[in-house]
């Protein structure tokens, strides 16, 4: 068997089944989304070269900018919340009652579609019949906003359910690289006469830097293409207030059938992920590995 996988033939012809399927997959759709940016095009006719101007018409559009603004805030606002999704991972990993039913209750929004999430937000942000108005109105409140037709409001309106759908995800992470952690440091820490805030600060959150450095990635990217909740609870709405680059991508590509601008606003938002995610890489690197046994 070892002189076998030692062939170099072998190996390649192990390898390249998934080799295609990832090419087909993945390398092929970025490839093909670059080229469609180059042509104007309404995705069922004849193809026309342009060269660069959609990524000039990219950088005039000023509605393109305004979503692109949307995104880096959702993105941050996302990233700030990592530190909320932290604080309840460290609490759960302690000896507290009810800390199983509580990491259940917060792996409920993981089991919903991102469809049945907005329907949901969408009947408690109702302006008339919705939870949370009805609540206002019984503290008090005569006029509660609209939420979701405010422009002031609305990006707002629609962090929380994006925030409260991935809670379970991220929290799971953190508990489970917690869970990871030898019990015998901390034990150590507590007989040298260590707090839990010291034993927090100085064990735990170093030892789990790396997957912080994970989450703050998927995190900060994810935010920045994300679609699906925001097209089913605003489409982008009102009045383009809470559209962000992938929502303007799609309409452009789809509703208004000019695939060549939405395939360079796709490989344009490509191109942002992957020099954010090079940034918070560059950003969080740490020239040694903190390891244990």
């Amino acid at each position: 068997m070892e002189k076998v996988m030692s062939n170099k033939l072998v190996i390649a012809l192990y390898v390249l089944p998934s080799l295609l399927l990832i090419m087909g997959i993945i390398y092929m759709p970025i490839v093909l989304t670059g080229y469609y940016g180059l042509n104007e095009w309404n995705g069922i006719g004849k193809m026309t070269f342009i060269g660069l101007e959609n990524y000039k018409h990219l950088i005039q559009d000023s509605t393109f900018w305004s979503s692109a603004f949307h995104s880096f805030e959702l993105a941050l606002f996302s990233g700030i919340s990592l530190i909320g999704y932290l604080l309840i991972a460290l609490v759960l990993s302690g000896k507290i009652k009810g800390a199983n039913l509580l990491r259940k209750i917060y792996l409920i929004p993981m089991l919903l579609s991102s469809v049945a999430i907005a329907q949901l937000w969408m009947k408690i942000y109702h302006p008339t019949n919705g939870v949370l108005n009805t609540l206002l109105m019984s503290l008090g409140v005569d006029n509660p906003p609209a939420w979701l037709a405010e422009p002031s409001i609305v990006l707002l309106a629609l962090f929380v359910p994006i925030i409260w759908q991935y809670a379970g995800f991220y929290i799971l992470i953190y508990y489970a690289a917690l869970k990871n952690i030898p019990e015998s440091l901390m034990e150590a820490a507590r007989i040298d006469g260590a707090n839990p805030w010291q034993i927090a600060t100085r064990i735990k959150l170093p030892l789990m830097s790396e997957v912080i450095k994970v989450t703050i990635v998927l995190s900060v990217v994810g935010s920045l293409k994300y679609f699906d909740l925001i097209y089913v609870m605003t489409d982008g709405g009102p009045n383009g207030a809470s559209e962000v680059m992938a929502s303007y991508m799609y309409h452009k590509a789809f509703r208004s059938f000019d695939f060549g601008y939405g395939s360079a606003i796709g490989f344009f938002l490509l191109l942002v992920c992957l020099v954010a995610t090079y940034l918070i890489r560059k950003a969080t690197a740490s020239k040694e590995t903190i390891q244990y046994s």
